[in-house]
């Protein structure tokens, strides 16, 4: 019965053996034979080393060229990065294995073997049957992960991920490298200046560096003598505080505005107004003139920023787009031309010349008070409550946030040296170097004798125009001259920097 059964079932057997020797052959003539020569079976077999494939007799070749140009394909070539730093793997690793000790005689072939196939990997001959046919590209990076060529300079133990663990660190130090800042004098106070009955809200230099006018709560603007700190000239015809004070490099003209919706030009060769700019809605907080342009940019509490032609009084464009007052805006030559800080937070960049806003800067959480270009770079920064960031033009990048001062910022200032100043209004003050954002001085204001606590607050500030002097108005009623410390050196005042790992952001 076993016996009709197993010739009963000795076709199919053999049908299954037939099918399987069909497929054998398809599939070597498919993943192993790459050649339309028919003499490529015919070609010399090598045997592998088992460490780097399965050894395999019937292993040919074009079949291993292939496998390797499949799989390692996007990693033959090392980046440039890596490659300039270490040296070729492959020969690397077949010095190392000619020079390994206690080979004999019986393990001469294998290694030959064992060559030719690392040569194979290292790079496939020009008359190979592989996908890349060329024998230029190096797989270097496949044996340095399974084994990390030597270096005969040192004798440090490689780690086998260190190619990656480099240039990850080349790019983390990078990221993380904090500038070293520049060393600065310490300032101290010069003089300080009564005459006003009210808070000092604006300053202005003159151009010449002789002079300086001043706004206040008195309604009144002062002429004061930058030298000798002496009252000129008294100015009377706001009714209500003095908000914003330009002076004109070009003519003969004082800009004011203030509280009482006015904007004013004054002759300073006859001390008298000659032209009211009317428009705004409410109190005018802002006024700056651009450097080039005969206009005039005032904003306020209605929170657009009004562009007038200086001489015909004209209203040119109105900047519209801010849901809060405008606290401060600053003028400069090149796009973005005029930059605003409103209450709502934001920071505006406008085109002038369309009237349109170039862009809108968020990353304040609190009103922005006070806003300050530096004089020969193309960044500025804007003050919030706890938060003093600085950008860079024309996109308003962000550059970096000056973190130390935790007080309502009121004032800001910078001078051609990189000296930054805040001033905040709790009557802390805070100087800070541009470029890194380090502070290198803070202190707290000293109210005059018979002042409130309350009246120990920052409200304005300006450097004079050769940068040696802050002059920083304050709400004591007081105007305050600071100047460097003629007698500091870096012995007696060291840089006590730290860099520290990470910064916040935003």
């Amino acid at each position: 019965m076993a016996t009709e059964v197993a010739a009963a079932a000795g076709p199919d057997v053999s049908r299954l053996e037939a099918l399987v020797r069909d497929n054998a052959r398809k599939a070597k003539s498919i993943y192993a034979n790459t050649s339309s020569d028919p003499s490529a079976g015919s070609r010399k077999r090598i045997k592998l080393d088992p460490g780097l494939a399965s050894e395999d007799p019937d292993l040919t070749k074009s079949a291993l060229s292939l496998r390797l140009h499949a799989e390692y394909a996007d990693v033959q070539t090392l980046p440039e990065s890596i490659a300039k730093k270490l040296p070729a793997a492959g020969a690397a690793g077949a010095r190392r294995k000619k020079a390994k000790p206690g080979a004999g005689a019986g393990e001469e072939a294998p290694s030959k073997s064992e060559e030719h196939a690392r040569k194979l990997i290292e790079g496939i001959p020009t008359t190979g049957s592989g996908p890349s046919g060329g024998g230029g590209n190096s797989n270097a990076l496949v044996l340095s992960r399974n084994k990390p060529p030597s270096n005969t300079n040192t004798t440090k133990p490689q780690n086998r991920n260190e190619p990656a663990s480099l240039s990850l660190a080349r790019r983390t130090d990078s990221m993380l490298a904090q500038p070293r800042p520049d060393w600065h004098a310490p300032w101290k106070l010069q003089r300080v200046i009564s005459g006003h009955l009210g808070w000092v809200r604006a300053l202005a230099v003159e151009p010449n560096n002789q002079w300086f006018a001043s706004g206040a709560g008195d309604r009144t603007i002062k002429i004061w003598d930058l030298a000798s700190g002496r009252l000129r000239l008294t100015l009377t015809g706001h009714i209500s505080t003095v908000r914003g004070l330009a002076v004109s490099p070009r003519h003969p003209y004082l800009f004011s505005c203030g509280e009482d919706k006015m904007v004013k030009c004054w002759d300073l060769e006859t001390n008298k107004v000659i032209r009211h700019y009317h428009g705004h809605l409410s109190g005018v907080y802002a006024l700056q003139l651009h450097p080039t342009l005969d206009v005039l940019v005032t904003g306020g509490r209605d929170g657009v920023a009004r562009v007038w032609d200086m001489r015909t009084r004209s209203n040119v464009h109105v900047l519209s787009g801010h849901t809060g007052t405008v606290a401060d805006l600053v003028c400069q030559e090149a796009d973005p031309q005029v930059i605003t800080g409103s209450l709502d937070s934001t920071v505006r960049l406008w085109d002038l010349a369309a009237g349109k806003t170039m862009g809108v800067l968020t990353h304040h959480k609190k009103g922005v008070r006070a806003l300050a270009t530096h004089p020969t770079e193309f960044t500025f920064a804007t003050g919030s409550t706890g938060s003093i960031k600085q950008w860079k033009c024309p996109e308003g990048a962000f550059m970096q946030n000056f973190e130390g001062q935790n007080a309502i910022i009121n004032t800001l200032a910078v001078n051609d040296q990189n000296v930054f100043f805040s001033g905040g209004d709790n009557g802390s003050m805070s100087f800070w170097d541009w470029k890194s954002g380090y502070r290198f001085q803070a202190l707290d204001t000293t109210a005059q004798p018979g002042s409130l606590d309350a009246e120990s607050g920052l409200m304005s500030s300006v450097f004079d125009k050769s940068g040696s002097r802050l002059i920083c108005g304050e709400a004591d009623k007081t105007i305050k001259i600071w100047k460097e410390d003629p007698n500091a050196t870096q012995e007696t005042h060291p840089l006590e920097w730290k860099p520290t790992l990470s910064r916040r952001k935003f």
